[in-house]
């Protein structure tokens, strides 16, 4: 079982060979390819952590396409002012699948 934690988008994710991962949006090479910097490498029983090791460690994945998440609706209300606010948001997404893990 090997899998790694990569670091993606201000967050780590847990991912192995053949994993798909919603990402923040990623822009990606004339070909759809990303590497991800990893921080954690699990290999069998060896785990490794060290900085100058991961350094050589490369996880690939392709772009399988941008998407949209859910809207999300931000409301403030104050009390007895006629105080209100209303706004909402969707984050842009990039899904990928990791390829390769070397």
């Amino acid at each position: 079982m090997v899998y790694a934690v990569v670091r993606a988008g201000g967050r780590q994710e847990k991912v192995s060979v053949g994993t798909i991962v919603t990402l923040d949006r990623i822009a990606g090479d004339a070909n759809g390819k990303i590497q991800l910097p990893a921080v954690l490498l699990v290999d069998g029983d060896k785990v490794t952590t060290d900085a100058k090791a991961l350094a050589k460690v490369q996880v690939t994945a392709e772009i399988l396409g941008d998407l949209r998440g859910p809207k999300i609706v931000i409301q403030k209300y104050k009390n007895k002012t006629g105080y209100k606010k209303r706004q909402g948001h969707r984050q842009d997404l990039t899904r990928v699948k990791v390829t390769e893990i070397k």
